[in-house]
Formats: structure tokens, sequence, C-alpha cells
């Protein structure tokens, strides 16, 4: 049986375009109620470090302009209705100053993974306290125990995983094979084990096993497929949208957002044509994949799973709040009919949910 795991990624556009309440908190109440009906569940890695931010302004100034109690609540309530909520930080955002119009990050503390341990360290704390204290208002039980970077950044990987072992994080969710990237973040994750089962990660390199490690990787659910596969009208506006909430370019790097193949210029010297006729990672995206697509993912996840030691296996979906329009809800439905039609197959979870069902966990 398959665990079908959907997580949302909680958060404005990466350059701080955007209003909450339009980006995340009115999107995410959509998601919901759409989710309940078919019975589904939600994982919120809810962006804590801009979320604070929020939260700070209000504070300062009497005026709630980036609508931080409606996160709150939100957050309480996703909880309260039997949903989950862990922690995604997006790290240049702790420094972040608002100039009366925009948003300024520290881009030098964009690359989660670069950063050094003691600043590392500082602000998982920091997210950590603040969902445990948030949350557990609602559910005394409540434990922030997943995790993923901002961009996917977990190279290099030490820093990153003693700090998550430190702070009692045990699953993360960051990895998706074939992944790479190279400019403001940089990794590549063509050497992990697997695209759907889990692996217990090593602190040398979270695509590496280490069978004694306390903290496991639940990878994004991936295939490598050719540029033609990620054809889709979610997809077209997923780029439409990236280019209009551009990252800043530092000299001599590429855009730290996503290069999807919709997205690349065929003159780049990087690889130019070649790069379109490559197979590249596919991920189980939500947002730009449409149900038809996921439907036959999930058949195929399920017999990779042949074999694994456990009878339940996590089936990892990303998603972004930001990107949650209502072509996307209709696209997504056939999807949720599906896996709700096959209970002996496939069992709405969360993150929460699959730790416990991990070997040596239950």
């Amino acid at each position: 049986m398959l665990q079908v795991i959907f997580t949302l990624d909680y958060e404005i556009h990466g350059n701080g375009d955007g209003s909450p309440l339009t980006l995340m908190v009115e999107p995410t109440r959509r998601l919901l109620d759409q989710f309940e009906r078919h019975g589904a569940r939600l994982t919120i890695l809810a962006d804590v470090a801009e979320i604070l931010k929020f939260k700070d302004h209000v504070e300062t100034n009497g005026h709630d302009t980036f609508h931080y109690h409606a996160i709150a609540r939100q957050l309480q309530d996703a909880i309260r209705r039997g949903h989950d909520v862990q922690l995604h930080l997006h790290s240049s955002w702790f420094n972040a100053r608002y100039d009366g119009t925009h948003w300024v990050q520290d881009w030098s503390e964009y690359n989660f993974a670069a950063l050094p341990v003691h600043v590392m360290q500082a602000y998982v704390e920091t997210g950590k306290q603040y969902l445990e204290s948030l949350l557990q208002a609602v559910d005394p039980h409540y434990r922030c125990t997943g995790f993923r970077a901002a961009n996917w950044s977990m190279q290099p990987s030490r820093n990153a995983m003693e700090v998550l072992q430190r702070n009692g994080i045990t699953m993360e969710s960051s990895v998706f094979k074939w992944g790479r990237r190279s400019g403001l973040v940089n990794f590549d994750y063509s050497d992990a084990p697997s695209a759907l089962l889990p692996w217990r990660a090593s602190f040398d390199d979270v695509c590496h096993q280490d069978s004694q490690s306390p903290i496991w990787e639940v990878p994004i659910y991936a295939e490598r497929r050719w540029v033609g596969a990620f054809l889709s009208i979610n997809r077209l506006y997923r780029a439409w949208l990236g280019r209009r909430h551009r990252l800043p370019r530092p000299a001599g790097q590429e855009s730290a957002v996503a290069r999807l193949p919709l997205q690349m210029n065929p003159a780049q010297k990087s690889g130019g044509w070649s790069e379109w006729l490559q197979r590249h990672s596919w991920k189980a995206d939500f947002n730009q994949c449409t149900g038809r697509q996921l439907i036959r993912a999930i058949n195929r996840a399920e017999h990779l799973a042949e074999g694994y030691p456990v009878d339940v296996v996590p089936f990892v979906l990303i998603g972004h709040s930001k990107l949650f329009t209502a072509a996307n809800a209709r696209s997504l439905e056939p999807f949720l009919r599906y896996a709700a039609s096959q209970e002996k197959r496939f069992r709405f979870a969360t993150f929460s949910d699959a730790l416990s069902l991990l070997p040596g966990r239950g």
C-alpha cells in the first residue's frame, strides 16, 4: 500500500512579492476544503522565517499588513482538523527588512545548506520552537519532527544533518532523484538510492544511506522524463510566474528559480539544445502536473514499492500555496477521486503518519 502524502510549501513568492492572504491563506483554505471532500490530508510545510517577519511587523507597527493573525489561525485550524504542519525555512528572510514597499531579503543567506552551522542552528531552533508553541495550544501532543529546506538545499549535508538531529528532526524531505541545481543553490541528487523509497540518510551526504542514522530521507516522488512530459497548462502558468517574480541574479550565476525544461533558453551556453533532448527530473508536483499524469505516476510507483520491508510506503507529492489556482483544483480532482476509490492500494496520510510506519519506528 502507498501512503499518499500531499506536502504544501506555504509561502509567498521567493523574491518577497505578493500578499500572504492571496498566496497563502486563501489558496490553502480552498485546498483543505477540497481535500476533506475526498478524505485527503495535507502536510503544510510552513516557511516560519517569513511568517515570523509578518509577526514582527504587526507587533512593531500595530498593523496586520501581512495577515499574520490569519496565518497563525489557519495553521492551528489545520491541526485541529487532522492535518499536519511541519518546518520549512527560507533562510534569507531571517534578516529581511521591509522598506515600506518591498521585503528586502538577505540574499547572502539564501542557500540554507551553505550557512555557518551556528546560524543554521539558530534558525532551525527558532522555527521548531515557534511551531510547537503555536500548535501545542491546539494539540498538546504536537511535535515538529519534519523538515524541508527552501529550494531543496541539502548539499553539502553535514552541518544541516547535525543541526536537524540536534533539534529532534527525524524526517527530511528535500531530495528528488535526478534533481540538480547550480547558482544561488547547488545540489545534485542524481545518486539518491530511490525515487520513492525512504532511506536512513548519511550525515556526509543526504543521498547516501547509513543504517545508523537517526534521520530518514523521505524523497519527493520523481521520475526521469523527457521534455514532453512537462507540458501542461499548470506548468506554463508556473513558468510565467517565475518570470514575473524573478530572484536576483548575482554576476556569474544562474537564477535560483527552478530550471525546468519549459524555462530553458536553447541558446544557453550551459547546454543549448542538447538540454531539451535530455531527460529531467519530473516531480509529483500537484500544482504543475495534471490529475491524470499523477494517476499514471502513482501506478508506476506502486510497482517500485514491491518488496519493500514494510507494507506501507510514502508517496510524497509537492505543491505550493502560491500556485494553487481554480484551474489547478479542477485538474487535481481526477487524482483525488482515483486515490480515494482505491482503498486497498492507497491511503491518504501526513508526514507524522509516515514517520511512525518507517522500519524501526513503529
